[in-house]
């Protein structure tokens, strides 16, 4: 039995090894390089498979190029990888800016992916401009008339600005500003509504497109709808504060007029107390000066007589001019 077990421990032993060979030696990726024309050493793909490095995502890509006729080494491939790159994404557009004439060092295009962005798309952004319709602008003529604007921006990636340019969001932020802003500044809505290109020239002169990874081609009107009458609305929200105003003004004036009548009342029902007071005093007054002989008896029946004619004159001019003027008839 143990005689056996040589040969098929042997058979296991060598597919064990070839298994570990193969994988850190990539034949077939090796051929594959060797038939495309690449020049890659045996060991460098060992060496990648040490530096935990796909071969196939540094080799494939290194095909790709060399076919197209760029200038690509496996070092700036693995380096690009290591970095963490997207190797395939890189190559693509390098080909596709190189098929359009645009010139795209690895270099750049290398630092725009590892920035974030797609330089693929950026080249084909090139090549064929890409349209960014804008959400619904709202801005207010001097007229008070609002208006509701949307565009569409037709704009062109620029390469060299990719790396540190603004991105949409900020192309679409400035062309809304230069609407509210051309929009503002015209006397009546109608002129807008009758030129809508005027909003166009106004904001592409604007040079909206300066710091940004993209270059203005084109702003054109998409829609121009009539909104709110704003001029109108401030004046009645005005109107209504103005009333308001107003209102508590008048409150404030009736409460001080209020609070000075009952002033008054209260002064006059304290006058008339001291009055009553005063009265109930004259008797103790009349008797201590009859008492002591101030005053005598008949003057007190001529003070009586004085007082009784005051109160009959009081009561006939209550009663009206005539009633007195009867009475005086009489007396004579």
């Amino acid at each position: 039995m143990s005689i056996l077990l040589i040969p098929i421990l042997g058979v296991l032993l060598f597919f064990v090894v070839a298994a570990v060979f193969l994988h850190f030696v990539p034949l077939g990726l090796w051929i594959s390089a060797l038939a495309a024309g690449v020049n890659v050493g045996i060991f460098t793909l060992v060496g990648m498979r040490l530096r935990r490095v796909p071969p196939a995502q540094i080799v494939m890509p290194l095909i790709k190029a060399n076919k197209a006729g760029l200038d690509v080494n496996v070092n700036q491939l693995e380096a690009h990888y290591l970095a963490g790159g997207d190797v395939d994404r890189v190559v693509d557009a390098l080909i596709a800016a190189h098929r359009a004439q645009i010139p795209l060092p690895f270099e750049r295009s290398a630092a725009i992916d590892l920035a974030g962005r797609n330089v693929l798309e950026a080249v084909q952004m090139s090549v064929n401009p890409k349209v960014i319709e804008t959400p619904v602008v709202s801005a207010v003529a001097k007229n008070g008339i609002e208006l509701k604007v949307k565009a569409r921006v037709t704009v062109r990636a620029n390469i060299d600005r990719l790396v540190g340019g603004a991105g949409e969001a900020t192309i679409i932020a400035r062309v809304g500003e230069g609407i509210v802003t051309t929009v503002g500044s015209s006397t009546d809505h109608k002129d807008v509504l009758e030129n809508p290109d005027h909003i166009s020239r106004t904001v592409l002169s604007k040079g909206l497109d300066a710091g940004t990874a993209f270059e203005i081609l084109s702003i054109d009107i998409a829609d121009v709808d009539v909104g709110r009458n704003i001029g109108a609305e401030l004046l009645t929200d005005q109107a209504e504060a103005e009333k308001r105003i107003a209102q508590a003004r008048a409150e404030e004036r009736r409460a001080m007029a209020v609070a000075k009548e009952q002033e008054m009342k209260a002064f006059t029902q304290e006058m008339q107390a001291k009055v009553v007071e005063a009265q109930a005093e004259v008797p103790r007054a009349l008797a201590v000066a009859l008492k002591e002989g101030h005053m005598g008896v008949m003057d007190y029946y001529n003070m009586n007589n004085v007082l009784a004619d005051t109160q009959m004159r009081e009561t006939i001019a209550k009663a009206g001019p005539n009633t007195s003027a009867r009475i005086d008839e009489q007396k004579k």
